[in-house]
Protein backbone atom coordinates (compact mmCIF):
# COMPACT_ATOMS: atom_id res chain seq x y z
CA UNK A 1 0.00 0.00 0.00
CA UNK A 2 1.56 3.50 -0.74
CA UNK A 3 0.80 7.27 -0.95
CA UNK A 4 -2.80 8.43 0.76
CA UNK A 5 -3.88 4.56 1.75
CA UNK A 6 -0.61 4.45 3.68
CA UNK A 7 -0.86 7.42 5.42
CA UNK A 8 -5.00 7.13 6.35
CA UNK A 9 -4.01 3.47 7.46
CA UNK A 10 -1.37 4.86 9.57
CA UNK A 11 -2.84 7.57 11.43
CA UNK A 12 -6.35 5.36 12.07
CA UNK A 13 -3.80 2.59 13.68
CA UNK A 14 -2.27 5.38 15.99
CA UNK A 15 -5.18 7.02 16.80
CA UNK A 16 -6.97 3.19 17.95
CA UNK A 17 -3.79 2.54 20.21
CA UNK A 18 -3.56 6.20 21.57
CA UNK A 19 -7.53 5.33 22.61
CA UNK A 20 -6.79 2.25 23.99
CA UNK A 21 -3.93 3.54 26.44
CA UNK A 22 -6.33 6.21 27.31
CA UNK A 23 -9.19 4.15 28.18
CA UNK A 24 -6.95 1.55 30.57
CA UNK A 25 -5.26 4.92 31.87
CA UNK A 26 -7.70 7.32 33.15
CA UNK A 27 -4.61 9.67 34.03
CA UNK A 28 -2.98 9.38 31.28
CA UNK A 29 -2.50 12.83 30.55
CA UNK A 30 -4.21 14.91 27.59
CA UNK A 31 -1.74 17.14 26.95
CA UNK A 32 0.47 14.22 26.04
CA UNK A 33 -2.59 12.07 24.71
CA UNK A 34 -2.94 15.63 21.86
CA UNK A 35 0.84 15.62 21.43
CA UNK A 36 1.56 12.16 20.46
CA UNK A 37 -1.78 12.24 18.38
CA UNK A 38 -0.23 14.88 16.47
CA UNK A 39 3.37 13.42 16.06
CA UNK A 40 1.60 10.14 14.84
CA UNK A 41 -0.17 12.34 12.40
CA UNK A 42 2.31 14.21 10.88
CA UNK A 43 3.90 10.91 10.43
CA UNK A 44 1.88 9.58 8.56
CA UNK A 45 1.32 12.70 6.72
CA UNK A 46 5.37 12.90 6.15
CA UNK A 47 6.59 13.57 2.52
CA UNK A 48 7.69 10.63 0.78
CA UNK A 49 11.75 10.30 0.61
CA UNK A 50 13.24 12.32 -2.32
CA UNK A 51 14.16 10.46 -5.72
CA UNK A 52 17.52 9.07 -5.11
CA UNK A 53 20.71 9.77 -7.86
CA UNK A 54 19.29 9.06 -11.57
CA UNK A 55 20.78 7.19 -14.76
CA UNK A 56 19.68 7.80 -18.04
CA UNK A 57 20.03 4.74 -20.37
CA UNK A 58 19.30 4.75 -24.03
CA UNK A 59 17.00 2.03 -24.99
CA UNK A 60 17.76 0.87 -29.02
CA UNK A 61 14.63 -1.27 -29.50
CA UNK A 62 11.87 0.89 -27.83
CA UNK A 63 12.88 3.74 -28.92
CA UNK A 64 13.26 5.75 -25.66
CA UNK A 65 15.22 7.39 -22.80
CA UNK A 66 14.64 5.10 -19.63
CA UNK A 67 15.12 7.09 -16.38
CA UNK A 68 16.58 4.79 -13.21
CA UNK A 69 16.53 5.84 -9.74
CA UNK A 70 19.51 3.68 -8.69
CA UNK A 71 18.50 4.08 -5.09
CA UNK A 72 15.34 2.57 -5.61
CA UNK A 73 16.37 0.05 -8.13
CA UNK A 74 13.38 0.57 -10.98
CA UNK A 75 12.20 2.28 -13.46
CA UNK A 76 11.49 6.34 -12.76
CA UNK A 77 10.34 7.26 -16.34
CA UNK A 78 10.09 6.33 -20.23
CA UNK A 79 10.54 9.41 -22.70
CA UNK A 80 10.17 8.18 -26.15
CA UNK A 81 12.49 9.88 -28.68
CA UNK A 82 12.48 7.72 -31.75
CA UNK A 83 14.74 5.27 -33.65
CA UNK A 84 17.18 3.56 -32.85
CA UNK A 85 18.50 5.88 -29.79
CA UNK A 86 22.73 4.69 -29.28
CA UNK A 87 25.08 7.20 -28.16
CA UNK A 88 23.95 9.59 -25.63
CA UNK A 89 25.36 12.81 -23.50
CA UNK A 90 24.82 15.48 -21.53
CA UNK A 91 24.52 19.05 -22.19
CA UNK A 92 27.30 21.25 -19.76
CA UNK A 93 25.02 22.47 -17.87
CA UNK A 94 23.05 19.30 -17.31
CA UNK A 95 19.82 20.08 -18.30
CA UNK A 96 19.78 18.87 -21.23
CA UNK A 97 20.13 15.02 -22.94
CA UNK A 98 21.24 14.72 -26.59
CA UNK A 99 20.59 11.05 -28.35
CA UNK A 100 21.80 9.58 -31.73
CA UNK A 101 18.81 8.73 -33.02
CA UNK A 102 19.25 6.30 -36.93
CA UNK A 103 16.76 4.87 -39.31
CA UNK A 104 18.99 2.16 -40.43
CA UNK A 105 17.62 -0.75 -39.44
CA UNK A 106 19.37 -3.05 -36.81
CA UNK A 107 21.79 -5.68 -37.80
CA UNK A 108 24.49 -7.60 -35.89
CA UNK A 109 27.68 -9.15 -37.02
CA UNK A 110 27.58 -11.24 -39.96
CA UNK A 111 23.80 -10.37 -41.18
CA UNK A 112 22.95 -9.90 -44.43
CA UNK A 113 21.89 -6.30 -45.08
CA UNK A 114 20.55 -6.94 -48.48
CA UNK A 115 18.02 -8.30 -46.57
CA UNK A 116 17.09 -5.78 -44.17
CA UNK A 117 14.14 -3.64 -44.46
CA UNK A 118 14.91 0.26 -46.21
CA UNK A 119 16.29 2.57 -44.18
CA UNK A 120 14.43 5.46 -43.32
CA UNK A 121 16.89 8.54 -43.26
CA UNK A 122 13.63 11.20 -41.91
CA UNK A 123 14.49 9.51 -38.93
CA UNK A 124 18.31 10.15 -38.59
CA UNK A 125 19.04 12.98 -36.34
CA UNK A 126 20.06 13.98 -32.60
CA UNK A 127 17.37 13.72 -30.32
CA UNK A 128 17.48 16.94 -27.72
CA UNK A 129 15.41 16.22 -24.44
CA UNK A 130 14.72 18.51 -21.86
CA UNK A 131 15.33 16.76 -18.35
CA UNK A 132 13.51 19.04 -16.20
CA UNK A 133 9.95 18.08 -18.24
CA UNK A 134 11.43 14.41 -19.59
CA UNK A 135 10.15 15.24 -23.00
CA UNK A 136 12.31 15.28 -26.63
CA UNK A 137 12.16 19.03 -27.32
CA UNK A 138 13.26 18.85 -31.09
CA UNK A 139 15.55 16.61 -33.24
CA UNK A 140 18.85 18.10 -34.37
CA UNK A 141 20.07 16.84 -38.48
CA UNK A 142 23.24 14.70 -37.65
CA UNK A 143 24.39 12.99 -41.37
CA UNK A 144 23.00 9.95 -42.17
CA UNK A 145 22.78 7.03 -39.56
CA UNK A 146 24.50 8.47 -36.51
CA UNK A 147 25.96 6.54 -33.75
CA UNK A 148 28.10 8.43 -31.40
CA UNK A 149 28.93 12.01 -30.88
CA UNK A 150 31.02 14.07 -28.24
CA UNK A 151 30.52 18.08 -27.42
CA UNK A 152 33.07 20.72 -27.31
CA UNK A 153 34.01 22.26 -24.74
CA UNK A 154 32.04 25.28 -25.15
CA UNK A 155 29.26 23.23 -25.48
CA UNK A 156 28.30 24.37 -29.07
CA UNK A 157 29.05 22.00 -30.94
CA UNK A 158 28.44 18.19 -31.44
CA UNK A 159 30.75 15.55 -33.31
CA UNK A 160 28.98 12.84 -34.47
CA UNK A 161 30.07 9.82 -36.15
CA UNK A 162 28.34 8.87 -39.13
CA UNK A 163 28.36 5.01 -39.99
CA UNK A 164 27.22 4.54 -43.55
CA UNK A 165 28.86 7.45 -45.00
CA UNK A 166 32.39 7.27 -43.33
CA UNK A 167 31.93 10.72 -42.15
CA UNK A 168 32.43 12.71 -38.92
CA UNK A 169 29.88 15.64 -39.25
CA UNK A 170 30.23 18.82 -36.94
CA UNK A 171 26.67 20.44 -36.03
CA UNK A 172 26.49 23.77 -34.78
CA UNK A 173 23.64 23.35 -31.71
CA UNK A 174 23.12 27.39 -32.16
CA UNK A 175 21.55 27.41 -35.83
CA UNK A 176 20.86 23.38 -35.77
CA UNK A 177 22.85 22.67 -39.16
CA UNK A 178 25.86 20.83 -40.08
CA UNK A 179 28.74 23.25 -39.74
CA UNK A 180 31.42 20.98 -41.66
CA UNK A 181 32.09 17.25 -42.28
CA UNK A 182 35.34 15.43 -42.34
CA UNK A 183 36.01 12.27 -44.43
CA UNK A 184 37.13 9.26 -42.06
CA UNK A 185 38.04 5.48 -41.44
CA UNK A 186 34.72 2.93 -42.74
CA UNK A 187 32.03 2.32 -39.90
CA UNK A 188 33.06 5.57 -37.56
CA UNK A 189 31.54 4.57 -34.43
CA UNK A 190 33.47 6.21 -31.08
CA UNK A 191 33.84 9.88 -31.20
CA UNK A 192 36.08 11.13 -27.95
CA UNK A 193 37.45 14.96 -27.71
CA UNK A 194 40.99 15.50 -26.76
CA UNK A 195 40.70 17.46 -23.15
CA UNK A 196 41.96 20.55 -24.90
CA UNK A 197 39.34 20.36 -27.04
CA UNK A 198 41.53 21.21 -30.15
CA UNK A 199 41.37 17.51 -31.79
CA UNK A 200 38.73 14.75 -31.91
CA UNK A 201 39.45 11.32 -32.20
CA UNK A 202 37.12 8.80 -34.22
CA UNK A 203 37.27 4.79 -34.22
CA UNK A 204 36.96 3.43 -37.16
CA UNK A 205 35.67 -0.43 -37.30
CA UNK A 206 36.35 -2.10 -40.61
CA UNK A 207 39.94 -0.06 -41.12
CA UNK A 208 41.17 -1.15 -37.31
CA UNK A 209 42.54 2.59 -36.94
CA UNK A 210 41.72 5.66 -34.78
CA UNK A 211 41.43 8.53 -36.89
CA UNK A 212 42.89 11.85 -35.43
CA UNK A 213 40.81 15.27 -36.50
CA UNK A 214 41.29 18.66 -35.91
CA UNK A 215 38.53 20.44 -34.33
CA UNK A 216 38.68 23.80 -36.27
CA UNK A 217 39.70 22.61 -40.02
CA UNK A 218 37.74 19.47 -39.74
CA UNK A 219 40.91 17.75 -41.31
CA UNK A 220 42.57 14.51 -40.59
CA UNK A 221 45.79 14.69 -38.52
CA UNK A 222 46.53 11.46 -38.29
CA UNK A 223 45.69 7.95 -38.82
CA UNK A 224 46.77 5.35 -35.86
CA UNK A 225 46.75 1.65 -35.90
CA UNK A 226 44.60 -0.42 -33.18
CA UNK A 227 43.18 -4.08 -32.75
CA UNK A 228 40.47 -5.59 -34.57
CA UNK A 229 37.46 -3.59 -34.52
CA UNK A 230 37.79 -0.89 -32.34
CA UNK A 231 34.99 0.62 -30.64
CA UNK A 232 35.06 3.47 -28.21
CA UNK A 233 38.12 5.90 -27.06
CA UNK A 234 39.08 7.76 -23.18
CA UNK A 235 41.51 9.64 -22.86
CA UNK A 236 43.58 10.25 -19.37
CA UNK A 237 42.46 13.53 -17.77
CA UNK A 238 46.22 15.12 -18.78
CA UNK A 239 45.79 14.02 -22.68
CA UNK A 240 48.62 12.47 -22.77
CA UNK A 241 47.50 8.99 -23.57
CA UNK A 242 44.48 7.21 -24.89
CA UNK A 243 42.81 4.04 -24.32
CA UNK A 244 40.87 2.53 -27.35
CA UNK A 245 38.64 -0.44 -26.91
CA UNK A 246 38.98 -3.41 -29.59
CA UNK A 247 36.30 -5.68 -29.93
CA UNK A 248 37.34 -8.65 -31.87
CA UNK A 249 40.62 -8.51 -30.30
CA UNK A 250 39.97 -8.64 -26.68
CA UNK A 251 42.66 -5.75 -26.27
CA UNK A 252 42.65 -2.13 -24.93
CA UNK A 253 44.62 -0.02 -27.53
CA UNK A 254 47.77 2.45 -25.91
CA UNK A 255 47.96 5.60 -27.58
CA UNK A 256 50.93 8.16 -27.48
CA UNK A 257 48.63 11.59 -27.96
CA UNK A 258 50.94 13.51 -29.08
CA UNK A 259 52.75 11.30 -31.22
CA UNK A 260 49.42 10.39 -32.63
CA UNK A 261 50.95 6.59 -32.88
CA UNK A 262 50.29 3.77 -30.51
CA UNK A 263 52.56 2.80 -27.61
CA UNK A 264 51.16 -0.05 -26.36
CA UNK A 265 48.62 -2.61 -25.87
CA UNK A 266 46.53 -4.22 -23.07
CA UNK A 267 45.16 -7.86 -23.13
CA UNK A 268 42.49 -8.91 -21.10
CA UNK A 269 42.16 -12.39 -20.37
CA UNK A 270 38.97 -14.63 -19.72
CA UNK A 271 38.17 -15.39 -15.97
CA UNK A 272 34.52 -17.06 -16.48
CA UNK A 273 34.29 -19.38 -19.55
CA UNK A 274 31.33 -17.55 -21.80
CA UNK A 275 31.31 -18.47 -25.52
CA UNK A 276 33.41 -15.65 -27.16
CA UNK A 277 35.40 -14.75 -24.49
CA UNK A 278 36.17 -10.75 -23.49
CA UNK A 279 34.86 -8.35 -26.42
CA UNK A 280 35.90 -4.74 -25.17
CA UNK A 281 33.56 -1.87 -26.04
CA UNK A 282 32.71 1.04 -23.70
CA UNK A 283 34.92 2.47 -21.47
CA UNK A 284 34.96 5.26 -18.87
CA UNK A 285 37.65 6.46 -16.46
CA UNK A 286 36.94 6.37 -12.62
CA UNK A 287 36.18 10.41 -10.66
CA UNK A 288 40.11 10.13 -9.77
CA UNK A 289 41.21 9.26 -13.30
CA UNK A 290 43.79 6.16 -11.90
CA UNK A 291 41.36 3.67 -12.67
CA UNK A 292 39.99 1.89 -16.13
CA UNK A 293 36.51 0.70 -16.69
CA UNK A 294 35.99 -1.35 -19.70
CA UNK A 295 32.45 -2.95 -20.21
CA UNK A 296 33.90 -6.48 -22.50
CA UNK A 297 30.11 -7.09 -24.20
CA UNK A 298 29.64 -10.48 -24.95
CA UNK A 299 31.95 -11.57 -22.42
CA UNK A 300 29.55 -10.44 -19.88
CA UNK A 301 32.19 -8.82 -17.72
CA UNK A 302 34.17 -5.41 -16.24
CA UNK A 303 37.66 -4.96 -17.23
CA UNK A 304 39.50 -3.26 -14.03
CA UNK A 305 42.67 -1.73 -15.45
CA UNK A 306 45.30 0.27 -13.20
CA UNK A 307 46.09 3.18 -15.59
CA UNK A 308 49.67 3.63 -14.20
CA UNK A 309 50.91 -0.09 -14.91
CA UNK A 310 48.90 -0.57 -17.69
CA UNK A 311 47.76 -3.99 -16.38
CA UNK A 312 44.23 -5.78 -16.06
CA UNK A 313 43.71 -5.58 -11.63
CA UNK A 314 40.49 -7.88 -11.83
CA UNK A 315 37.73 -8.89 -13.93
CA UNK A 316 33.93 -8.46 -12.71
CA UNK A 317 31.88 -11.45 -14.10
CA UNK A 318 28.32 -12.29 -14.46
CA UNK A 319 27.43 -8.32 -15.09
CA UNK A 320 24.43 -9.23 -17.89
CA UNK A 321 24.16 -10.32 -21.48
CA UNK A 322 26.54 -8.16 -23.49
CA UNK A 323 27.32 -4.81 -21.36
CA UNK A 324 28.20 -1.79 -23.54
CA UNK A 325 26.87 1.44 -22.31
CA UNK A 326 29.45 2.01 -18.61
CA UNK A 327 29.42 5.28 -16.06
CA UNK A 328 30.52 5.46 -12.80
CA UNK A 329 28.78 7.12 -9.84
CA UNK A 330 30.10 10.93 -9.08
CA UNK A 331 31.94 9.40 -5.93
CA UNK A 332 33.60 6.76 -7.64
CA UNK A 333 32.04 4.19 -5.54
CA UNK A 334 29.57 2.15 -8.25
CA UNK A 335 30.19 1.32 -11.69
CA UNK A 336 26.47 0.84 -14.19
CA UNK A 337 26.39 -0.95 -17.39
CA UNK A 338 23.74 -0.77 -19.51
CA UNK A 339 23.50 -4.78 -20.75
CA UNK A 340 21.35 -5.46 -24.30
CA UNK A 341 20.11 -8.85 -24.53
CA UNK A 342 19.59 -9.14 -20.75
CA UNK A 343 17.63 -5.98 -21.10
CA UNK A 344 18.55 -4.60 -17.46
CA UNK A 345 21.30 -2.52 -16.08
CA UNK A 346 23.50 -3.58 -13.07
CA UNK A 347 24.99 -1.92 -10.60
CA UNK A 348 28.46 -2.80 -9.04
CA UNK A 349 29.77 -1.77 -5.60
CA UNK A 350 33.60 -1.40 -6.95
CA UNK A 351 34.79 -1.93 -3.20
CA UNK A 352 33.72 -5.90 -3.80
CA UNK A 353 33.62 -5.85 -7.23
CA UNK A 354 30.01 -7.57 -6.69
CA UNK A 355 27.12 -6.57 -9.12
CA UNK A 356 24.23 -5.55 -6.12
CA UNK A 357 21.39 -5.54 -8.51
CA UNK A 358 20.12 -5.74 -11.82
CA UNK A 359 17.82 -3.78 -12.78
CA UNK A 360 14.69 -4.60 -15.83
CA UNK A 361 14.31 -1.81 -18.50
CA UNK A 362 13.62 -3.62 -21.61
CA UNK A 363 13.82 -2.33 -24.76
CA UNK A 364 17.51 -3.21 -25.17
CA UNK A 365 19.69 -0.92 -23.23
CA UNK A 366 22.73 0.40 -25.35
CA UNK A 367 23.68 3.54 -23.89
CA UNK A 368 24.01 5.19 -20.30
CA UNK A 369 25.06 8.39 -18.47
CA UNK A 370 24.71 9.47 -14.94
CA UNK A 371 22.52 12.48 -13.54
CA UNK A 372 24.37 15.38 -12.41
CA UNK A 373 23.49 16.23 -9.07
CA UNK A 374 20.61 17.57 -7.51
Amino acid sequence: MTGPNRAIKTFAAGRKLLYSCVMSRPVFSRTVFATLLALTAARAHAAPAPPGPEIYVSAEESGEIIVVDVDRAEVAARIPIGKRPRGIKLSRDGKLLYVALSGSPRAGPGVDESKLPPADRAADGIGVVDLANRKLLRTLPSGQDPESFDLSRDGKTLFVSNEETAEMSALDLRSGKIKGKAAVGQEPEGVTLRPDGKVVFVTSESDNAVFAVDTKKLTVLGRIATGPRPRGVVFTHDGATAFVTCENGAVVTIVDVAKIAPSGSIKIEPKAKTVLGPRPMGETLSPDGKTLYVSNGRGESVAVIDVTSRKVERLIDGVGARPWGIATSADGKKLYTANGPSNDVSIIDLASGQVEKRIKVGGLPWGLVVAPAR
